[in-house]
């Protein structure tokens, strides 16, 4: 979903974004609450309100999905997944992960 969808819908909505690294994204221990802003894939920028702490691979978040519904313009998330960067980007870094067996070995 869109950010736009979510607030169509009034309902519970998973938005895919990007975080948007030019706003602060802060944790407030005192009030467990992490703030970001996320852009939808049809660049609608929003803040969200995470009422934990911000999770450990955030910053390095290829895309970002939130669960959780749009209140007054914020979007309250419930939660946070993260899609990471692949360790294995290729074939060849995959190859060399391997280890080298006569075992498994693929016919190319």
């Amino acid at each position: 979903m869109h950010f736009s969808e979510a607030e169509a819908s009034g309902t519970r909505a998973h938005v895919v974004g990007n975080w948007v690294q030019s706003e602060t994204a802060h944790y407030n221990p005192e009030k467990n609450l992490f703030r970001f802003h996320l852009r939808d894939n049809e660049e609608a920028v929003r803040e969200v309100h995470y009422r934990d702490p911000k999770p450990a691979s955030f910053e390095d978040a290829e895309k970002i999905v939130v669960e959780g519904y749009l209140n007054g313009g914020v979007f309250e998330a419930e939660h946070i997944l993260m899609k990471c960067p692949s360790k294995y980007s290729d074939t060849n870094a995959l190859d060399q992960a391997l280890p080298a067996s006569g075992k498994g070995e693929s016919a190319q």
